[in-house]
Protein backbone atom coordinates (compact mmCIF):
# COMPACT_ATOMS: atom_id res chain seq x y z
CA UNK A 1 0.00 0.00 0.00
CA UNK A 2 2.55 2.75 0.94
CA UNK A 3 4.69 1.71 -2.39
CA UNK A 4 1.34 2.45 -4.50
CA UNK A 5 1.01 5.86 -2.63
CA UNK A 6 4.26 6.90 -3.37
CA UNK A 7 4.06 5.94 -6.79
CA UNK A 8 1.25 7.81 -7.52
CA UNK A 9 2.72 10.55 -5.77
CA UNK A 10 5.46 10.76 -8.12
CA UNK A 11 3.33 10.78 -11.01
CA UNK A 12 0.81 13.34 -9.54
CA UNK A 13 4.67 15.26 -9.06
CA UNK A 14 5.56 14.92 -12.05
CA UNK A 15 2.33 16.01 -13.54
CA UNK A 16 2.10 19.00 -11.71
CA UNK A 17 5.79 20.38 -12.70
CA UNK A 18 5.22 19.69 -16.42
CA UNK A 19 1.97 21.20 -16.26
CA UNK A 20 3.37 24.18 -14.71
CA UNK A 21 5.98 24.37 -17.48
CA UNK A 22 3.69 22.96 -20.73
CA UNK A 23 -0.13 24.04 -19.29
CA UNK A 24 -2.18 22.11 -16.92
CA UNK A 25 -3.83 19.81 -19.57
CA UNK A 26 -0.44 18.28 -20.73
CA UNK A 27 0.41 18.04 -16.74
CA UNK A 28 -2.97 16.10 -16.37
CA UNK A 29 -2.34 13.85 -19.13
CA UNK A 30 0.85 12.66 -17.41
CA UNK A 31 -1.11 11.99 -14.26
CA UNK A 32 -3.64 10.11 -15.76
CA UNK A 33 -1.23 8.25 -18.27
CA UNK A 34 0.80 7.10 -14.91
CA UNK A 35 -2.64 6.12 -13.37
CA UNK A 36 -3.20 4.21 -16.34
CA UNK A 37 0.30 2.46 -16.28
CA UNK A 38 -0.11 1.54 -12.87
CA UNK A 39 -3.37 0.12 -13.53
CA UNK A 40 -2.09 -1.91 -16.38
CA UNK A 41 1.30 -3.08 -14.13
CA UNK A 42 -1.45 -4.19 -11.51
CA UNK A 43 -3.32 -6.22 -13.97
CA UNK A 44 -0.21 -7.89 -15.24
CA UNK A 45 0.34 -8.77 -11.62
CA UNK A 46 -2.73 -10.18 -10.89
CA UNK A 47 -3.01 -12.16 -14.14
CA UNK A 48 0.51 -14.34 -12.82
CA UNK A 49 -0.87 -14.74 -9.50
CA UNK A 50 -3.96 -15.72 -10.76
CA UNK A 51 -2.16 -18.38 -12.75
CA UNK A 52 0.06 -18.77 -9.92
CA UNK A 53 -3.46 -19.81 -7.61
CA UNK A 54 -4.19 -22.29 -10.04
CA UNK A 55 -0.72 -24.48 -9.19
CA UNK A 56 -0.22 -23.02 -5.63
CA UNK A 57 2.44 -25.52 -5.07
CA UNK A 58 4.73 -23.55 -6.80
CA UNK A 59 6.83 -20.54 -5.33
CA UNK A 60 4.47 -17.50 -6.18
CA UNK A 61 6.18 -15.40 -9.05
CA UNK A 62 8.94 -12.92 -8.76
CA UNK A 63 8.66 -9.30 -9.13
CA UNK A 64 4.62 -8.68 -8.38
CA UNK A 65 5.21 -4.95 -6.91
CA UNK A 66 3.10 -4.84 -3.77
CA UNK A 67 1.80 -7.97 -3.60
CA UNK A 68 5.46 -9.92 -2.42
CA UNK A 69 5.07 -8.70 0.99
CA UNK A 70 1.55 -10.17 0.95
CA UNK A 71 2.19 -13.54 -0.86
CA UNK A 72 5.31 -14.48 0.75
CA UNK A 73 4.27 -15.05 4.07
CA UNK A 74 0.95 -17.43 2.57
CA UNK A 75 3.63 -19.23 0.56
CA UNK A 76 5.49 -20.36 3.95
CA UNK A 77 2.51 -20.88 5.76
CA UNK A 78 1.32 -22.97 2.53
CA UNK A 79 4.18 -25.10 2.32
CA UNK A 80 4.73 -25.62 6.25
CA UNK A 81 1.13 -26.89 6.53
CA UNK A 82 1.82 -28.98 3.24
CA UNK A 83 5.04 -30.57 4.92
CA UNK A 84 3.03 -31.03 8.20
CA UNK A 85 -0.02 -32.78 6.73
CA UNK A 86 3.10 -35.08 4.71
CA UNK A 87 4.45 -35.62 8.23
CA UNK A 88 0.85 -36.61 9.56
CA UNK A 89 0.35 -38.78 6.76
CA UNK A 90 3.21 -40.51 7.23
CA UNK A 91 2.77 -41.13 11.19
CA UNK A 92 -0.84 -42.38 10.07
CA UNK A 93 1.01 -45.19 8.07
CA UNK A 94 3.17 -45.87 10.23
CA UNK A 95 0.25 -46.55 12.65
CA UNK A 96 -1.86 -48.32 10.26
CA UNK A 97 1.02 -50.59 9.45
CA UNK A 98 2.05 -50.98 13.04
CA UNK A 99 -1.75 -52.21 13.67
CA UNK A 100 -1.65 -54.36 10.72
CA UNK A 101 1.54 -56.27 12.26
CA UNK A 102 -0.11 -56.59 15.64
CA UNK A 103 -0.85 -60.46 16.68
CA UNK A 104 -4.34 -59.16 17.56
CA UNK A 105 -7.29 -58.61 14.94
CA UNK A 106 -8.44 -54.59 15.37
CA UNK A 107 -11.63 -52.78 14.52
CA UNK A 108 -12.65 -49.28 14.42
CA UNK A 109 -16.47 -48.48 14.29
CA UNK A 110 -18.67 -45.24 14.25
CA UNK A 111 -21.06 -44.89 16.58
CA UNK A 112 -23.46 -46.32 15.28
CA UNK A 113 -21.53 -50.18 15.40
CA UNK A 114 -20.82 -49.67 11.13
CA UNK A 115 -17.10 -51.26 10.51
CA UNK A 116 -14.87 -48.01 9.49
CA UNK A 117 -11.62 -50.16 9.37
CA UNK A 118 -10.07 -53.34 10.25
CA UNK A 119 -6.57 -55.11 9.53
CA UNK A 120 -5.66 -58.26 8.49
CA UNK A 121 -5.80 -60.56 11.20
CA UNK A 122 -9.27 -59.23 12.37
CA UNK A 123 -10.22 -59.88 8.92
CA UNK A 124 -9.35 -63.42 8.60
CA UNK A 125 -10.81 -64.03 12.00
CA UNK A 126 -14.22 -62.72 11.49
CA UNK A 127 -14.08 -63.85 7.54
CA UNK A 128 -14.36 -60.03 6.74
CA UNK A 129 -13.60 -57.89 3.61
CA UNK A 130 -12.84 -54.22 4.00
CA UNK A 131 -14.14 -53.02 0.93
CA UNK A 132 -17.19 -54.77 1.13
CA UNK A 133 -18.09 -54.79 4.35
CA UNK A 134 -16.79 -50.82 5.32
CA UNK A 135 -19.76 -48.77 6.51
CA UNK A 136 -22.02 -52.25 6.98
CA UNK A 137 -23.17 -52.47 10.44
CA UNK A 138 -21.25 -55.12 12.57
CA UNK A 139 -23.90 -56.59 14.20
CA UNK A 140 -25.15 -58.06 10.71
CA UNK A 141 -21.56 -59.01 10.15
CA UNK A 142 -20.90 -61.04 13.24
CA UNK A 143 -24.27 -62.84 13.70
CA UNK A 144 -24.42 -64.45 16.71
CA UNK A 145 -27.08 -63.65 19.83
CA UNK A 146 -24.14 -63.48 22.21
CA UNK A 147 -22.14 -61.11 20.31
CA UNK A 148 -25.55 -58.80 19.84
CA UNK A 149 -25.95 -59.24 23.37
CA UNK A 150 -22.87 -57.77 24.16
CA UNK A 151 -22.43 -55.07 21.48
CA UNK A 152 -25.37 -53.59 22.95
CA UNK A 153 -24.45 -53.09 26.48
CA UNK A 154 -23.52 -50.01 27.81
CA UNK A 155 -19.69 -50.28 29.07
CA UNK A 156 -17.31 -53.85 28.75
CA UNK A 157 -15.90 -54.72 31.51
CA UNK A 158 -14.91 -58.41 30.46
CA UNK A 159 -14.27 -59.80 27.43
CA UNK A 160 -16.85 -62.22 25.22
CA UNK A 161 -15.97 -65.68 24.42
CA UNK A 162 -17.32 -66.29 20.89
CA UNK A 163 -17.01 -69.49 18.53
CA UNK A 164 -17.41 -68.84 15.19
CA UNK A 165 -17.42 -71.05 11.91
CA UNK A 166 -15.59 -69.93 9.25
CA UNK A 167 -14.38 -71.57 6.10
CA UNK A 168 -15.10 -75.01 7.66
CA UNK A 169 -12.91 -73.78 10.64
CA UNK A 170 -14.06 -73.57 13.79
CA UNK A 171 -12.45 -70.57 16.21
CA UNK A 172 -12.82 -69.73 19.23
CA UNK A 173 -12.43 -66.05 19.76
CA UNK A 174 -11.85 -63.40 22.45
CA UNK A 175 -13.60 -59.88 21.40
CA UNK A 176 -12.93 -56.91 23.91
CA UNK A 177 -15.06 -53.73 23.14
CA UNK A 178 -13.82 -50.19 23.69
CA UNK A 179 -15.00 -46.54 23.62
CA UNK A 180 -12.51 -44.43 22.28
CA UNK A 181 -12.38 -40.69 20.21
CA UNK A 182 -16.02 -39.38 19.91
CA UNK A 183 -18.61 -42.01 20.05
CA UNK A 184 -16.41 -44.08 18.36
CA UNK A 185 -15.49 -47.91 19.17
CA UNK A 186 -12.59 -50.15 19.48
CA UNK A 187 -12.98 -54.01 19.21
CA UNK A 188 -9.88 -56.28 19.67
CA UNK A 189 -10.45 -59.86 18.69
CA UNK A 190 -7.55 -62.94 19.57
CA UNK A 191 -7.47 -66.35 18.74
CA UNK A 192 -7.80 -68.63 21.74
CA UNK A 193 -8.57 -72.18 20.18
CA UNK A 194 -5.20 -73.57 20.44
CA UNK A 195 -5.45 -72.09 23.78
CA UNK A 196 -8.55 -73.40 24.73
CA UNK A 197 -7.86 -76.94 22.98
CA UNK A 198 -4.59 -77.12 25.21
CA UNK A 199 -7.04 -76.12 28.33
CA UNK A 200 -9.24 -79.17 27.09
CA UNK A 201 -6.59 -81.63 26.71
CA UNK A 202 -4.96 -80.47 30.04
CA UNK A 203 -8.24 -80.89 31.69
CA UNK A 204 -8.89 -84.84 29.79
CA UNK A 205 -5.71 -85.46 30.78
CA UNK A 206 -6.27 -84.99 34.40
CA UNK A 207 -9.30 -86.65 34.19
CA UNK A 208 -7.69 -89.79 32.81
CA UNK A 209 -4.85 -89.91 34.75
CA UNK A 210 -7.07 -89.72 37.54
CA UNK A 211 -9.55 -92.44 36.51
CA UNK A 212 -6.16 -94.63 36.11
CA UNK A 213 -4.90 -94.26 39.00
CA UNK A 214 -8.15 -94.68 40.70
CA UNK A 215 -8.94 -98.41 40.35
CA UNK A 216 -5.32 -99.59 41.41
CA UNK A 217 -5.42 -96.76 44.82
CA UNK A 218 -8.99 -98.23 45.39
CA UNK A 219 -8.04 -102.02 45.26
CA UNK A 220 -4.58 -101.18 47.36
CA UNK A 221 -6.87 -99.43 49.51
CA UNK A 222 -9.35 -102.45 49.85
CA UNK A 223 -6.75 -105.07 50.33
CA UNK A 224 -5.07 -102.50 52.86
CA UNK A 225 -8.44 -101.97 55.25
CA UNK A 226 -9.06 -105.58 54.78
CA UNK A 227 -5.77 -106.91 56.09
CA UNK A 228 -5.68 -104.51 58.55
CA UNK A 229 -9.61 -105.11 59.76
CA UNK A 230 -9.42 -108.97 60.15
CA UNK A 231 -7.67 -110.83 63.05
CA UNK A 232 -4.44 -112.54 62.39
CA UNK A 233 -6.29 -115.84 62.85
CA UNK A 234 -8.85 -115.01 60.51
CA UNK A 235 -7.25 -115.35 57.19
CA UNK A 236 -4.63 -117.84 56.19
CA UNK A 237 -1.46 -117.51 55.20
CA UNK A 238 -2.37 -118.43 51.64
CA UNK A 239 -4.51 -115.69 51.45
CA UNK A 240 -2.48 -113.32 52.68
CA UNK A 241 -0.40 -113.92 50.07
CA UNK A 242 -2.76 -113.82 47.53
CA UNK A 243 -3.59 -110.45 48.60
CA UNK A 244 -0.33 -108.97 48.94
CA UNK A 245 0.43 -110.51 44.88
CA UNK A 246 -2.70 -108.75 43.95
CA UNK A 247 -1.88 -105.14 45.82
CA UNK A 248 1.69 -105.90 43.96
CA UNK A 249 0.01 -106.27 40.45
CA UNK A 250 -1.64 -102.95 41.19
CA UNK A 251 1.16 -101.34 42.77
CA UNK A 252 3.20 -102.09 39.20
CA UNK A 253 0.69 -101.19 37.37
CA UNK A 254 0.79 -97.15 38.60
CA UNK A 255 4.61 -97.70 38.81
CA UNK A 256 4.17 -98.55 34.67
CA UNK A 257 2.04 -95.63 34.84
CA UNK A 258 3.83 -93.18 36.38
CA UNK A 259 6.98 -94.21 34.43
CA UNK A 260 4.92 -93.73 30.90
CA UNK A 261 4.00 -90.37 31.88
CA UNK A 262 7.59 -89.13 32.88
CA UNK A 263 8.76 -90.50 29.30
CA UNK A 264 5.89 -88.79 27.29
CA UNK A 265 6.53 -86.00 29.85
CA UNK A 266 10.31 -86.12 28.43
CA UNK A 267 9.52 -86.36 24.74
CA UNK A 268 7.24 -83.77 24.60
CA UNK A 269 9.78 -81.06 26.26
CA UNK A 270 12.91 -81.78 25.60
CA UNK A 271 14.87 -80.78 22.21
CA UNK A 272 15.37 -82.95 19.27
CA UNK A 273 18.54 -84.39 18.95
CA UNK A 274 20.15 -86.02 15.89
CA UNK A 275 21.69 -88.43 18.08
CA UNK A 276 24.43 -91.32 17.03
CA UNK A 277 23.61 -93.77 14.74
CA UNK A 278 21.82 -96.47 16.69
CA UNK A 279 21.69 -100.48 16.30
CA UNK A 280 18.22 -100.98 15.17
CA UNK A 281 18.60 -105.08 14.70
CA UNK A 282 20.18 -105.57 17.89
CA UNK A 283 17.21 -103.09 19.73
CA UNK A 284 14.63 -104.78 18.24
CA UNK A 285 15.91 -108.00 18.81
CA UNK A 286 16.29 -107.17 22.95
CA UNK A 287 12.37 -106.13 22.71
CA UNK A 288 11.29 -109.17 20.78
CA UNK A 289 13.04 -111.32 23.52
CA UNK A 290 11.15 -109.20 26.45
CA UNK A 291 7.77 -109.90 24.48
CA UNK A 292 8.44 -113.66 23.60
CA UNK A 293 8.59 -113.91 27.50
CA UNK A 294 5.39 -111.61 27.75
CA UNK A 295 3.53 -114.71 25.38
CA UNK A 296 5.00 -117.21 27.25
CA UNK A 297 5.05 -119.21 23.69
CA UNK A 298 1.17 -118.67 22.81
CA UNK A 299 2.33 -116.98 19.92
CA UNK A 300 4.21 -117.72 16.46
CA UNK A 301 7.12 -114.85 15.52
CA UNK A 302 8.20 -114.60 12.33
CA UNK A 303 11.05 -112.58 12.34
CA UNK A 304 12.88 -110.43 8.97
CA UNK A 305 15.83 -108.13 10.00
CA UNK A 306 18.32 -106.38 7.69
CA UNK A 307 21.52 -105.61 10.01
CA UNK A 308 23.12 -103.50 8.17
CA UNK A 309 20.53 -100.60 8.28
CA UNK A 310 20.77 -98.24 10.97
CA UNK A 311 18.96 -94.93 11.60
CA UNK A 312 20.79 -91.77 13.24
CA UNK A 313 18.62 -91.17 16.64
CA UNK A 314 18.28 -91.87 20.18
CA UNK A 315 18.74 -95.86 21.21
CA UNK A 316 16.32 -95.12 24.31
CA UNK A 317 13.43 -93.68 22.76
CA UNK A 318 13.66 -96.23 19.49
CA UNK A 319 13.81 -99.08 22.01
CA UNK A 320 10.49 -97.82 23.67
CA UNK A 321 8.96 -97.36 20.32
CA UNK A 322 9.59 -101.18 18.98
CA UNK A 323 9.27 -102.61 22.51
CA UNK A 324 5.49 -100.60 22.65
CA UNK A 325 4.69 -101.92 19.59
CA UNK A 326 5.67 -105.39 20.29
CA UNK A 327 4.16 -105.75 23.45
CA UNK A 328 0.95 -104.21 21.67
CA UNK A 329 0.50 -106.99 19.23
CA UNK A 330 1.63 -109.67 22.16
CA UNK A 331 -1.75 -108.19 23.99
CA UNK A 332 -3.72 -107.94 21.21
CA UNK A 333 -3.66 -111.38 19.52
CA UNK A 334 -5.21 -114.73 20.67
CA UNK A 335 -3.17 -117.28 21.57
CA UNK A 336 -1.89 -119.57 18.40
CA UNK A 337 -1.54 -115.90 16.98
CA UNK A 338 1.31 -114.99 14.19
CA UNK A 339 2.99 -111.90 14.70
CA UNK A 340 5.77 -110.86 12.01
CA UNK A 341 8.46 -108.37 12.57
CA UNK A 342 10.29 -106.61 9.82
CA UNK A 343 13.20 -103.91 9.61
CA UNK A 344 13.71 -103.70 5.65
CA UNK A 345 14.91 -101.02 3.27
CA UNK A 346 12.54 -98.71 1.64
CA UNK A 347 12.74 -97.63 -2.44
CA UNK A 348 13.04 -94.31 -1.50
CA UNK A 349 16.27 -94.95 0.82
CA UNK A 350 14.61 -94.76 3.99
CA UNK A 351 13.77 -97.33 5.99
CA UNK A 352 10.35 -99.70 7.68
CA UNK A 353 9.98 -101.18 11.38
CA UNK A 354 7.10 -103.52 11.19
CA UNK A 355 4.85 -105.28 13.10
CA UNK A 356 2.15 -107.18 12.04
CA UNK A 357 -0.48 -109.46 13.81
CA UNK A 358 -3.43 -111.77 13.50
CA UNK A 359 -4.97 -110.31 16.20
CA UNK A 360 -8.52 -109.17 16.80
CA UNK A 361 -7.89 -105.68 14.46
CA UNK A 362 -8.94 -102.08 15.16
CA UNK A 363 -12.79 -100.62 13.76
CA UNK A 364 -11.78 -97.74 11.12
CA UNK A 365 -13.58 -95.33 12.91
CA UNK A 366 -11.04 -95.71 16.35
CA UNK A 367 -7.53 -95.50 14.30
CA UNK A 368 -7.31 -92.08 14.35
CA UNK A 369 -7.69 -91.93 17.78
CA UNK A 370 -4.94 -94.67 18.68
CA UNK A 371 -2.62 -92.53 19.33
CA UNK A 372 -4.27 -90.21 22.09
CA UNK A 373 -3.37 -90.44 25.65
CA UNK A 374 -5.08 -93.61 27.32
CA UNK A 375 -7.27 -94.17 24.58
CA UNK A 376 -8.55 -98.02 24.62
CA UNK A 377 -9.94 -99.45 21.92
CA UNK A 378 -11.20 -102.56 24.52
CA UNK A 379 -10.75 -100.19 28.21
CA UNK A 380 -11.55 -103.79 30.29
CA UNK A 381 -8.82 -105.88 27.69
CA UNK A 382 -6.23 -103.61 28.28
CA UNK A 383 -6.45 -103.06 32.28
CA UNK A 384 -6.65 -107.29 31.94
CA UNK A 385 -3.00 -107.02 29.76
CA UNK A 386 -1.21 -104.33 32.01
CA UNK A 387 -1.63 -102.01 29.38
CA UNK A 388 -1.21 -98.00 30.80
CA UNK A 389 -2.75 -96.42 27.50
CA UNK A 390 -0.13 -94.13 26.55
CA UNK A 391 2.27 -96.53 24.60
CA UNK A 392 1.10 -95.65 20.93
CA UNK A 393 1.18 -91.98 22.13
CA UNK A 394 5.08 -92.25 23.47
CA UNK A 395 5.48 -94.30 19.71
CA UNK A 396 3.87 -91.47 17.84
CA UNK A 397 6.33 -88.92 19.77
CA UNK A 398 9.49 -91.16 19.62
CA UNK A 399 8.54 -91.33 15.31
CA UNK A 400 8.31 -87.46 15.47
CA UNK A 401 11.40 -86.56 17.01
CA UNK A 402 13.36 -88.43 14.43
CA UNK A 403 11.35 -87.26 11.49
CA UNK A 404 9.57 -90.56 10.97
CA UNK A 405 5.78 -91.50 10.54
CA UNK A 406 3.36 -93.94 12.25
CA UNK A 407 1.24 -95.45 9.64
CA UNK A 408 -1.89 -97.98 10.96
CA UNK A 409 -3.54 -100.35 9.04
CA UNK A 410 -5.94 -102.63 10.37
CA UNK A 411 -9.69 -103.94 10.31
CA UNK A 412 -12.07 -105.96 13.04
CA UNK A 413 -11.23 -109.77 12.43
CA UNK A 414 -8.29 -109.39 10.28
CA UNK A 415 -5.42 -107.91 12.76
CA UNK A 416 -3.41 -104.92 12.95
CA UNK A 417 -0.21 -103.43 10.90
CA UNK A 418 1.64 -100.92 12.88
CA UNK A 419 5.12 -99.02 10.72
CA UNK A 420 7.48 -96.55 11.82
CA UNK A 421 8.67 -94.81 8.10
CA UNK A 422 12.37 -93.70 8.60
CA UNK A 423 13.36 -90.88 6.07
CA UNK A 424 16.31 -91.49 4.16
CA UNK A 425 18.08 -88.54 5.70
CA UNK A 426 17.57 -90.32 8.77
CA UNK A 427 19.10 -94.19 7.46
CA UNK A 428 22.93 -94.78 7.73
CA UNK A 429 24.39 -98.01 7.00
CA UNK A 430 25.99 -100.51 9.39
CA UNK A 431 29.08 -102.17 8.81
CA UNK A 432 28.90 -104.76 5.78
CA UNK A 433 26.87 -107.36 7.21
CA UNK A 434 24.54 -109.99 5.08
CA UNK A 435 20.36 -109.59 6.26
CA UNK A 436 19.52 -112.09 8.61
CA UNK A 437 16.29 -113.68 8.64
CA UNK A 438 14.57 -115.41 11.41
CA UNK A 439 12.20 -117.76 12.24
CA UNK A 440 11.10 -118.96 15.83
CA UNK A 441 8.34 -120.22 17.02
Amino acid sequence: MTKTLVSIALWALSGWLLGAWLGAATGWAIFALGLLTMILVSGLQLSRIARWVRNIDDPPPPSIGPWDEILAPIYRKLKQNRLDLQERSRNFQRALLAAEALPDGALTLAPDKSLLWCNQTAAEHLGLNLHQDRGHSVLNIIRAPEFARYARQDSWDKPLILHLSHSGQVRTLMLHLAPYGIGQFLMVTRDITQIERLENTRTEFVANVSHEMRTPLTVLSGFVETLLDLPDEAISTAQRRHYLELMAQQAHHMQALVADLLTLSSLETTPNSAGAPAPVSALIRTALTQCQALSKGQHQFDIQLDDSLQVTGQSKELSSAFSNLLTNAVRYTPAGGTITVKWTSQPDGGACYQVHDTGIGIATDDIPRLTERFFRVDRGRSRVTGGTGLGLAITKHVALRHQATLDIDSAPGAGSTFSIHFPAARVCPAAPQAAVADHAA
